[in-house]
Formats: C-alpha cells, sequence, structure tokens
C-alpha cells in the first residue's frame, strides 16, 4: 500500500509540474505569434515562467537560461509594489532592481483565485520577459559599448503598467517616447501584455480545478522535490576542491583579457561556487549583475540532473555562491552591463564548466564557442520612410563531449534562440545577406570534433550604424583531454571600393551602402586526442 501512495504521490507531482510547465510554454506561443519585431517573432528571445505567492520559481518554459535564472530576481523586486490586485502587471528593465540588461524588458503578474474582487488569496505569479531591439541609449540596438548605465538606454524600475486592469498611458509614452522604433516596441509590449493575460487565465484555471491550497501544496512538493534531485546529481562529484580561471578577450576599451576565477567546493550533496579573484568591474559595459552569475551558475548546475528533471527554486538551495562586490561578476548600480548578460554569463559557464572537468572527465564537454556573437544594425530606412533597429546573436560550434562530436552552427549554454530567417531580414530591413553557411573546418580537432560555427555577411543598402559585441576572438574555446582549440572568430568589413578591414570584437562601427560585414563564429573545442574516426562526420 505504502508502494502505491509513493506510485500515486510521484505520478501527480509529474502531472502538475507538466502542467506548470506548460503554463510557461503556452505564454510564450501568444508571445512569439502576437509580437511586431522579428527579434522575438522570428528568434524568439523571450522566456516565460511561473511563481508561487512567495516569489519562488516553480516552472519554466524551455526557453532562455540567462533570461530564466535571472528571472527570480525581477518578482523578488516586484513584490515591494503590493498590494496588487487583479488585473496588476507591474514591468522593469534596471539591472540593479531586478533586471539584466536594459533591452530585456520584464513582466510580471500577480494571480488570484477571482479575476475580478473578491479576489480571493494570491496564487502565485507568471512572468515573461523579451529583448527588445531598441530600448534607447547612446547607440541603435542599446548594446553599445558604454561607460556607465545611463548610455545604454532607459531604465525602468519596478512599477505598475497596468493598474486593476487599467494601462498606466503615463508610463507607456515615456517608454515609447525613449526608443528610436515607438510603433515596433509597442507592437511588442503588447504581445508580452497579451502573454501574461494568457498565463494568468491558465494558473486560475488550474486553481479552480484542482483547488488553490490542493495547487499550493503541489507547488511546494516540487520545490522539494527539486531540491532533493539537485541533492542527489551534486554528490556525484566527489568531496573536494577544484578551480578553474578562464577570461574574457578584453573589455572593448583595453586590450588586456578580463579574468574570471572559480572555485568549487563540493561536499555531501552541497556546492560552493566562489568567485574570488576574479577580474574587477570594469569601465564598460562587460559587467554582469550577480542575478546573471547566479542564473550561469544554476544553468550548470541543471546539467547534471537528468533530463526532465524540473528547473525551480528548490534546485538552488544546495548550491551557495559567493561574489566579490564590485567584480566583474557582481558590478555595483551604475556600472554599464549590456555585454555582461550575454558574454560574461557565457565565459562563467566555461570557467564552471572547466572546473567541472576535474571533478567529472567523463561528463563535461569541451568549450563551446562561448560568446553570442551580438550584432545591432540600426539607421533610417529611405525606402521605407522609417528608422530601424535590427539585433541578432548568431551561433557557433558546440564543445565535443566524452561520447560524440559537437554540433554545428547552434546556440549553446546561456543563449537558446533560433535565427532570424533571411527572407525576414531582407523584407524588414534595408541590407541584404549575400551568404549564410556553416565555418567548416572550425571545430577543434580530437577523438570527438568541435563543431564548426557559421558565417553570416550582410550587404547594406544604406548608410547604418553597426555594433558589434562578440568574443572569442583572441582565446580560443578550449578543448578537453587532449582536443585541439576551436578557432577564434572573426569580424571584417569590406567597403564597396573592395578595401578590407579586421573590426574589433568590441564595438561601433558606421557603414555605408554597399559595404559588407562578415562574421564568422568561433568553432567548438574537441575532446580526446585525435585518433582514427569512429564514425563520418
Amino acid at each position: 500500500m505504502a508502494a502505491d501512495r509513493t506510485a500515486r504521490e510521484a505520478a501527480a507531482l509529474s502531472v502538475f509540474d507538466s502542467l506548470l510547465a506548460s503554463v510557461a510554454e503556452e505564454m510564450g506561443a501568444v508571445l512569439g505569434r502576437s509580437a511586431l519585431s522579428p527579434n522575438i517573432r522570428e528568434r524568439r528571445d523571450y522566456s516565460c515562467a511561473v511563481f508561487d505567492a512567495r516569489g519562488d520559481l516553480v516552472a519554466q518554459a524551455a526557453h532562455i537560461p540567462v533570461h530564466l535564472g535571472a528571472m527570480p530576481a525581477a518578482v523578488e523586486a516586484v513584490r515591494s509594489l503590493a498590494p496588487f490586485a487583479p488585473g496588476d502587471i507591474a514591468i522593469l528593465n534596471d539591472p540593479y532592481l531586478g533586471g539584466t540588461h536594459l533591452p530585456d524588458v520584464t513582466m510580471v503578474s500577480p494571480v488570484f483565485e477571482r479575476p475580478r474582487p473578491p479576489a480571493g488569496r494570491l496564487i502565485g505569479y507568471v512572468a515573461s520577459r523579451a529583448h527588445q531591439a531598441d530600448i534607447g541609449g547612446m547607440e541603435p540596438g542599446s548594446m553599445p559599448l558604454a561607460r556607465e548605465l545611463v548610455q545604454e538606454g532607459l531604465i525602468i524600475p519596478p512599477l505598475k503598467l497596468y493598474r486593476r486592469g487599467r494601462l498606466n498611458q503615463e508610463a507607456l509614452a515615456l517608454v515609447l517616447r525613449n526608443v528610436r522604433t515607438p510603433s515596433e516596441r509597442q507592437g511588442d509590449l503588447a504581445a508580452q501584455v497579451a502573454a501574461q493575460r494568457a498565463g494568468e487565465a491558465r494558473l486560475r484555471e488550474m486553481a479552480g480545478r484542482y483547488g488553490a491550497g490542493e495547487l499550493r501544496q503541489r507547488m511546494r512538493s516540487l520545490l522539494d522535490y527539486g531540491e532533493r534531485l539537485t541533492r542527489h546529481a551534486l554528490r556525484l562529484i566527489p568531496d573536494g576542491e577544484y578551480t578553474f580561471e578562464d577570461a574574457l578577450d578584453d573589455d572593448g576599451l583595453s586590450g588586456e583579457p578580463v579574468p574570471i576565477r572559480v572555485r568549487l567546493r563540493a561536499a555531501g550533496g552541497e556546492l560552493e561556487v566562489d568567485f574570488s579573484g576574479s577580474a574587477p568591474e570594469r569601465p564598460s559595459s562587460v559587467n554582469a549583475v550577480a542575478a546573471v552569475t547566479r542564473s550561469a551558475v544554476l544553468y550548470v548546475v541543471r546539467t547534471l540532473l537528468p533530463p526532465g528533471a524540473p528547473m525551480n527554486a528548490g534546485c538552488s538551495r544546495p548550491v551557495r555562491l559567493v561574489l566579490p562586490e564590485r567584480s566583474v561578476v557582481n558590478s555595483g548600480p551604475g556600472r554599464a552591463v549590456s555585454a555582461g548578460n550575454v558574454e560574461t554569463s557565457q565565459r562563467v559557464v566555461d570557467a564552471l564548466l572547466g572546473a567541472l572537468s576535474a571533478a567529472l572527465p567523463d561528463v563535461v564537454p569541451a568549450a563551446s564557442s562561448g560568446t553570442m556573437n551580438n550584432v545591432s544594425i540600426g539607421g533610417f530606412d529611405s525606402r521605407r520612410g522609417r528608422p530601424f533597429a535590427y539585433y541578432e546573436t548568431l551561433a557557433g560550434g558546440a564543445g565535443a563531449g566524452p561520447s560524440r562530436d559537437g554540433l554545428d552552427a547552434v546556440h549553446t549554454h546561456m543563449t537558446n534562440t533560433l535565427n532570424t530567417p533571411v527572407e525576414a531580414l531582407e523584407m524588414t530591413y534595408p541590407f541584404r545577406v549575400l551568404e549564410y553557411a556553416v565555418r567548416r573546418g572550425s571545430g577543434g580537432a580530437g577523438r570527438h570534433r568541435g563543431g564548426d560555427g557559421l558565417v553570416r555577411a550582410y550587404e547594406f543598402l544604406e548608410p547604418a550604424h553597426v555594433t558589434l559585441v562578440t568574443e572569442r576572438r583572441r582565446l580560443r574555446p578550449w578543448g578537453l583531454a587532449g582536443g585541439k582549440p576551436g578557432a577564434p572568430g572573426r569580424n571584417t568589413l569590406r567597403s564597396a571600393a573592395g578595401r578590407e578591414r579586421r573590426l574589433p570584437a568590441k564595438g561601433p562601427v558606421s557603414v555605408k551602402p554597399g559595404d559588407v560585414l562578415r562574421i564568422e563564429t568561433p568553432g567548438g573545442g574537441g575532446w580526446g586526442a585525435a585518433g582514427p574516426r569512429r564514425r563520418p562526420r
């Protein structure tokens, strides 16, 4: 009988985990299908999640790790706006008050038992985070090589965009007045609101079907289950200390590498992650706020869990972080952070995997491309008579592992988007794509080869301003167990007259009609000493 009860309980837990995750998945479907910009509609640069009444993450969609792992900080910040009522939606993007970097705009809705007074008890929260292709600031695309946060764009502290279902028109007007493409932003924000409403309705329906008390109890049980699974996975790491150091190529203002040092202390199913000795915060945008670093740590811990395991706040209970103040992995208010979210988070993952490779040599893969290869392009489209702002991250090669080659031309680790189809780009923006191909031979050699990066070449039809935020242009993605490193990336610009020049990894560049920007992304590291190939590539 006890075994039967245990089996029934396990089945019920699995059902509720799937139901709650489906709320987040449906929110994502609404957001992606309703959005106006290619960045959200085509690339799906957004994430959605469900939280309990205490603000703990209970379920998420299979979206973007850097968004999701940092989202609990946003919900915590929004809870300071209480009391709430049905119909409220909070909005924010301030990296030091729950955000990650300014283009990532987050919305959070409280969900009550009933949509109108008397509302009943609070069930939980639903949240979405979407990367806006422009949020103002000194460069189109809002990903500049900045020296302070205010240069990166409009800063939105936690505030109520909707109160009891009524739009705060003044707040929306302020946002739209401070961006380069207000119509597109208005469409994307409206899509995000639609996603919030869909999530509220589905979570309320669950409470109505199973009872709010039952739903709250199942949420608590899921958190405990996530903790148990994580402790079990961490016990597989032999007790001890493991260290590793990796680095960003530079901070964009000087040529000096930016080291990230990590020391793991594993003991009895718990893990301390200590970043002492990492570089101090930089005078550029490579700084990461604590929530972004925490997100990268939780992502790596999650990779140790079995497939299908839930990702919730319980998974973080056995993990302790040591983040030095005013460091590149824990910057202080006022510092620019746009690249910290997209690039430093990737290097944190590389450093963590490097440390774990000593403890779990038959599990950990070599380094992947280690960069999101951020490209922002903006200007005025004279043919369409309007300004434009384009943003995209480009894929690279995945690191090879102990049992297989790395994948070619994929997004890895802290990013998880699609590409923007060439047809969508050329229909929307004043440039064309001349080449889009796998960069053959860029993966590191080894018993298992690293995945190849890609090549993307843009020809401009109008004058435009480009900002590049890329990495692994000097320091190559490392191999493991005798495997060779992947090829570094390369950025070049060929003028209409045919003159070609190498571009730095980070920074702005002005382009003219006929110029061609070519991005070659890094390959992944190889695994194992090279020998006879076991199977064709």
